[in-house]
This record gives structure tokens, C-alpha cells and sequence, in this order.
């Protein structure tokens, strides 16, 4: 479970509610169920609408990802020493006796990286194909990823329509001066909801996404070239120098 990821929400969500009993308010004055009817409703009825049943649907698997680590996704460090071992094995006994190993690989895109190295294509074969399957990968994901953008875009301009609806509500009330103050107060809670959505949860967690396909394809990139090195028969010192220099500007 990635817990900054939960703090995150929690802190965000706390400094609200914390920060209205401050002022004085109480929680159920910004709990309206009409106004978040009207603002979760339209959200995401809108947002549906923007994209295909495809990208909606991955969108919810990813949800997964703000708030879980992909236990089948390795580290760095792991990736590395995987490519010195079978480039090690590789050079003593042939890029073949590495057939029994990939089944150990838990990562998908690092078995078949070296699948197809075990079955000899052609080197710049391989490597147009993994670039184009992380390319692939990368405008998929973001894709999902723009869903939760794009619904943080709409959350409080839909926020506004809540309050204005509840204005109009209020208008037709002038008759009472006492209701209009509570009136008043209640259709603007629209409003805190589309922005407090968006800025709180939903934009915050379409750049984690976008952040997490980033480190996937940084270790993905690894893995090309580490496969690259293997088939090419350098030397395992070489290839950890390499990957580790590789590794560390990626960080700077």
C-alpha cells in the first residue's frame, strides 16, 4: 500500500474539515447530498462522455495504482542484477541455457525481452519492437490517466452550475428572508465540492499516474538495454557500470 498516497488524501480532507470547525461551521453544513449529486454526477457523467469505454474502464484499473505498488514490478536494482547474472550465464554457457531462468521473471515485459533475444531475432528487430510496445504502453496509460485529469477539469465548473442552481433556489424563497442565509450557504457547498474534488483528489491522482507510467518506462528502458547488452555479449562488469551510470542519470 503506498501510504504518502493515502496521507495525501487524508491531510487534504482533514485541513478542510479542520479548518471549517475553525471557522466556526459544523460538518453537516458542508455534507448536501443535492450538491453532491449535482457535482459527482455531472463529473462523471461528463467525463464518460469524453472518452472511449476502453480508456474508462482502464482508468479504473489503474485507480489501483495512486494507492498500491505493482508487486510484479521490480526495482531497479533487482533489473540490473537479473541482467549481470544471465549476462554472466550467457557468456559461459550460451544466450540458450537462459531458457530455464525467464520463467522466474515475475515482470511480463522482462520475460519477453529476453525471449526474443533466446530466440535470436535480429538485435535492431528487438529493439524497434520493445520501443514500439512502450510506446504503445506509454500513450495507453496516459490515456487512463487523462480520464482523472480531464474529470478535475470539469468537477468545478460543474461546482458552479450546483451553486447557481441553488441560488435560483434561493431567489424563489425571497419571500422568507430567514431561509436565505442558509439558502445562500448551501448552494455554494456545490462549489467547494468541485473544487475541493479536483484539486484534492482527482488532479492530484491523474499526475501520479502520469509519474508512475514515467518510472515504469524508465525501468522498462532498463531492461532494453541490459537485453541489448546481453546479446550483444558484453561483459557483465561492463553491463552493471553501464546500467548503474544508466540508472543514476535518470535520477539527476
Amino acid at each position: 500500500m503506498n501510504k504518502a498516497s493515502l496521507l495525501g488524501v487524508f491531510v487534504g480532507i482533514m485541513a478542510i474539515l479542520v479548518g471549517n470547525a475553525l471557522e466556526g461551521g459544523s460538518a453537516g453544513s458542508i455534507l448536501q447530498g443535492s450538491a453532491a449529486l449535482i457535482v459527482f454526477g455531472g463529473t462523471l457523467g461528463a467525463t464518460v462522455l469524453s472518452f472511449s469505454g476502453k480508456d474508462i474502464l482502464l482508468a479504473a484499473r489503474m485507480f489501483k495504482s495512486v494507492f498500491y505498488e505493482n508487486k510484479m514490478l521490480p526495482n531497479e536494482e533487482t533489473i540490473i542484477s537479473d541482467v549481470v547474472r544471465f549476462a554472466s550465464k550467457a557468456r559461459k554457457n550460451g544466450i540458450l541455457s537462459l531458457d530455464k531462468d525467464i520463467s522466474r521473471l515475475e515482470y511480463g515485459f522482462f520475460r519477453r525481452a529476453v525471449r526474443l533475444a533466446i530466440d535470436g531475432i535480429d538485435p535492431h528487430t528487438i529493439q524497434s519492437t520493445l520501443d514500439q510496445e512502450n510506446k504503445t504502453f506509454e500513450e495507453e496509460r496516459g490515456r487512463a490517466a487523462k480520464v482523472f485529469e480531464a474529470a478535475g477539469g470539469y468537477a468545478p465548473t460543474i461546482g458552479i452550475i450546483g451553486a447557481v442552481l441553488g441560488l435560483i433556489h434561493v431567489m424563489e424563497n425571497l419571500s422568507d428572508p430567514s431561509k436565505l442565509g442558509t439558502g445562500i450557504a448551501v448552494a455554494f457547498v456545490a462549489t467547494v465540492y468541485g473544487v475541493a474534488s479536483a484539486n484534492l483528489i482527482l488532479l492530484p491522482m491523474a499526475k501520479k499516474m502520469i509519474n508512475n507510467i514515467k518510472d515504469e518506462i524508465f525501468l522498462r528502458e532498463i531492461i532494453v538495454e541490459g537485453v541489448s547488452g546481453i546479446q550483444a555479449g558484453k561483459s557483465p562488469f561492463y553491463l552493471k557500470e553501464h546500467l548503474n551510470a544508466f540508472a543514476s542519470k535518470h535520477k539527476n
